[in-house]
């Protein structure tokens, strides 16, 4: 991991701003002489830098978005706990972490400190930009923001804007993380307990019904306490508290639900979505509920170069990261 220091002042979409900021990123492979090779990934919400390591089967050696071919870069959103400026930065005023104090954030501003981390590698053309989920959101806004550097789209799993029902997901999250007794106490483990639960919320729409009855049903009828399902989510939440922050959890949700592609540009989603002009393969999961194929047949319906294919899994949302041999059948023609 690598990080670039931007020492200017940062301003944000909501009128506050930030002196300076930190963007952590990783590249792989080289930057060819005609500088035509970048492939540029955008995260989802609680992944890295790292798509090598959160999306296993199609990004690092061997893959198809293999370094032996592409300068593939992958930059930490504003606002995480992965090595950019977030919550648990210092704040330069206080030295002390910003904790509860670290300003909203949304997409637009996540992508602006993209852009200047592209011209700080001397990225002129994003050969293709790609991201799924949280990650798709960033595709998008960059796609309107820099419609001359983005040559190609790939998005999977994702939407123009926060549903009302993602929005509701998101609502009922930072209410179990703000029911925490320690929550917003200024310490880096504040609202732990409360991350959990969200984590167990969040893991009902990410998979489905139909994959908790085919992996979680216990096969003891006798059985009337420490049921499978039960196991599997407190896990899940334990994994979660262990590597992410509470802080940065609860402002990326906000951040998510602040996505809508119009504000600021007449308010029409569809509007916004014709003038996307860049070739766009976008990839939906039949079983997904977090962000179903409507949002992805909205998108194909409107924007003039989309192409939509529908993966058959029974993943749900989180099929975006588990079929990686499907998205790889399908990506690999598109580009």
């Amino acid at each position: 991991m690598q990080v670039y220091r931007h020492s200017g002042v940062f301003a944000l979409e909501n009128g506050a701003s930030l002196d300076g900021i930190d963007i952590a990123y990783h590249c792989y492979g080289r930057l060819n002489a005609a500088k035509d090779n970048v492939i540029w990934v955008c995260h989802a919400l609680t992944a890295n830098s790292d798509p090598a390591d959160w999306w296993k089967g199609l990004v690092g050696d061997g893959y198809l978005i293999d370094p032996a071919n592409y300068f593939i870069v992958c930059a930490n959103m504003l606002g995480s706990c992965y090595g950019s400026t977030g919550p648990l930065s210092n704040d330069d005023k206080t030295d002390k972490p910003y904790y509860a104090s670290f300003p909203q954030v949304t997409i637009r501003d996540m992508v602006a400190a993209h852009i200047l981390l592209r011209k700080h590698l001397g990225i002129n053309s994003i050969a293709l930009l790609m991201g799924g989920s949280m990650g798709g959101y960033q595709v998008l806004e960059w796609a309107v923001m820099e419609p001359a550097v983005i040559k190609k789209m790939f998005l999977i799993a994702t939407s123009p804007s926060e549903s009302a029902w993602g929005v509701a997901v998101h609502t009922a999250q930072r209410l179990a993380i703000e029911a925490d007794s320690s929550w917003k106490e200024p310490r880096a483990d504040a609202g732990a307990k409360g991350l959990k639960a969200a984590r167990a919320i969040g893991m009902l729409t990410y998979r489905n019904y139909t994959t908790f009855q085919e992996k979680q049903t216990d096969p003891d009828p006798e059985k009337i306490d420490d049921f499978k399902a039960s196991s599997y989510l407190n896990y899940q939440g334990d994994k979660l508290v262990k590597r992410f922050n509470t802080y940065s959890y609860w402002l990326l949700t906000k951040a998510m639900d602040s996505h809508h592609l119009g504000r600021g540009r007449g308010g029409d989603l569809i509007t916004v979505l014709q003038t996307i002009e860049q070739p766009t393969l976008i990839i939906g999961i039949s079983s997904d509920i977090l962000c179903p194929l409507d949002e992805q047949r909205f998108m194909t319906d409107h924007m003039p170069h989309a192409d939509l294919y529908v993966i058959d899994s029974t993943y749900g949302h989180d099929g975006f990261i588990i079929e990686t041999q499907q998205i790889t059948e399908i990506l690999q023609g598109f580009i």
